[in-house]
């Protein structure tokens, strides 16, 4: 048996006043944001999105009050991250939550990842993805 094919994102609540803002710093890390509710993967992303910030400000016990209206969100990592089939290096992990972490009470969070059908990323004129040509190390 195996597995579907999945890729490994970090699911987090936004304050929707800085989404936008945050969007374009992880995108000059080669980091892409997809809101649940109009995730191009999702079914009916709406739904989705309300039930997953509402199960995780409830668990939060009051911790995450303040999110209860908050963007339900995936960040997954760009082509440049990427080596052939291998894992993803710490060093994207590294880069996520360091840049999450500046964020500070902007963002909620788990510091872990979990598999999402592949988010088809839109494909420019030159055949690549149209993120930055990046190269990690």
């Amino acid at each position: 048996m195996t597995r579907p094919p999945h890729e490994n994102v970090a699911t987090v609540l936004v304050d929707p006043a800085v989404l936008a803002a945050l969007e374009v710093s992880l995108m000059h890390l080669d980091l892409r944001v997809w809101p649940m509710a109009t995730a191009p993967i999702c079914e009916d992303g709406p739904r989705q999105a309300f039930q997953y910030r509402r199960r995780v400000v409830e668990a939060r016990r009051g911790a995450w009050d303040d999110a209860a209206d908050w963007v339900p969100a995936w960040i997954s990592f760009g082509g440049s991250w990427r080596q052939g089939a291998e894992p993803l290096p710490w060093a994207a992990h590294a880069a996520l939550w360091d840049e999450l972490a500046r964020w500070g009470s902007h963002v909620r969070y788990r510091k872990c990842l979990t598999g999402v059908a592949p988010l088809p990323v839109p494909v420019g004129v030159d055949g690549e993805g149209s993120g930055p040509s990046l190269r990690h190390a």
